[in-house]
């Protein structure tokens, strides 16, 4: 069965970041294969996973709009499910270790909610080929709230060091409780926290409902790999917010360590 790990937040509190460092760690780890879901409609994820494959870049959307629009055009004999499927199944793109499928955002429009369910269901069959899925959420779980994913192992809430972005977090666990999602764990991650944290801000953050599973200092590496146009995958084993993440993940995710 697989293990479901979504990652949400606020806008700009590093939420791709965190996904691809925790696809790196199970990379690391040897718990491959792994399909990374880039469900945020600025599809970041494919640079941070440095596979950006340009067919990769909201095909998913094209999709949908495609048989939307063209469903009186399917094949003979076939059953538009079965159809859609097989335009879906062109989406993943995939490699040896990493097979990634990116939502990209609906062109046009119209209702979904047919289209919907079938990714849904698509989703969560093509999920069970996978020992681990890791789903790149969008601000404000859109992709959850419209049910893409049935069950979440982790939910993983990130927050800046701000106020604002611990509100977000109490807002993301309120609307997790609300939608009809099994979810096994809510974690909050603080991301980029400068030096030691102010007691207020822990407190403002427990008050969130929220379990904390830890705090990422700032880390330069971060910055430096990204304006060298690296992934998050290339980063140096010695970067801070890599090691501090790893030993908090190794903590929780029930992976096959290999040496």
């Amino acid at each position: 069965m697989s293990t479901v790990i979504a990652i949400a937040g606020k806008g700009g509190t590093g939420k791709t970041t965190i996904s691809g460092l925790i696809v790196r760690y199970l990379k690391q780890t040897g718990n491959t294969p792994i399909l990374a879901v880039d469900a945020d409609a600025d599809s970041n994820l494919p640079q941070a996973l440095g596979m950006t494959d340009d067919k990769a870049i909201g095909t998913i959307g094209k999709a949908r709009q495609e048989f939307f629009v063209s469903k009186g055009d399917v094949p003979a004999g076939m059953p538009k499910e079965a159809y859609l499927e097989l335009k879906l199944n062109e989406a993943v793109v995939e490699t040896d270790d990493v097979d990634l499928l990116v939502m990209g955002r609906p062109e046009g429009a119209g209702c979904y909610c047919y289209i919907n369910n079938v990714l849904r269901s698509y989703l969560e069959s093509l999920g069970k080929n996978y020992p681990f899925v890791v789903i790149d959420n969008e601000a404000g779980l859109e992709h959850l709230s419209r049910r893409t994913a049935q069950h979440i192992d982790f939910l993983i809430v990130v927050s800046d060091y701000s106020l604002n972005g611990l509100r977000a977090a109490g807002r993301i666990r309120e609307l997790a409780e609300e939608i009809d999602i099994e979810i096994g764990q809510q974690l909050l991650l603080i991301n980029r926290v400068p030096g030691e944290p102010d007691e207020s801000f822990i407190k403002k953050a427990e008050e969130q409902g929220v379990t904390l599973l830890g705090i990422i200092p700032v880390d330069k590496a971060i910055y430096e790999n990204d304006l060298a146009g690296n992934s998050v995958i290339d980063l140096p084993d010695e970067s801070m917010a890599v090691k501090v993440l790893n030993d908090l993940l190794e903590q929780i995710i029930p992976t096959t360590k290999v040496n």
